[in-house]
């Protein structure tokens, strides 16, 4: 199997409300829009795409309709410090303060209005213990 492309969807009650969030905030614009589906791209990298989705839409089985749940987004970004203060600046929740890892991220978490936790993430050099553990061709410089 040749994967092609791949973005998370997230389901949600509130299309348009999550779908500004991530444009407000992350720099996507909106490629396709309807009432219940938004298909975001990043404005940056064309690579980087997102969708928000109507989680009682019919095209998801019954059963598995509903919100987002047990979800955490990763962003790698180049300045998470700028990154942090201007969430800070723009009330959004924090919660995990930005921190460097032994394992090789330097981070914060805050979360969508939906709840869904975001990673905001810069790799770097880890911990002599956990370098050991990558592969030598994804270590940061």
């Amino acid at each position: 199997m040749k994967i092609t492309s791949y973005y998370p969807v997230i389901m949600t009650g509130d299309v348009q409300g999550t779908a500004a969030f991530y444009i407000r905030h992350f720099g996507f614009e909106a490629l396709f829009t309807v009432d219940w589906y938004v298909h975001l791209q990043s404005i940056d990298n064309e690579h980087v795409t997102l969708a928000i989705l109507d989680g009682s839409h019919e095209t998801i089985p019954e059963r598995a309709r509903g919100a987002a749940s047990g979800l955490l987004l990763n962003f790698e970004v180049e300045d998470p410090d700028a990154v942090y203060a201007q969430f800070q600046a723009s009330g959004l929740p924090v919660l995990l303060t930005l921190r460097d890892e032994d394992f090789g991220q330097r981070h914060f978490i805050t979360a969508d209005p939906n709840g869904v936790l975001i990673d905001v993430i810069k790799p770097i050099p880890p911990t002599e213990e956990y370098a050991a553990q990558y592969t030598a061709s994804v270590l940061p410089a």
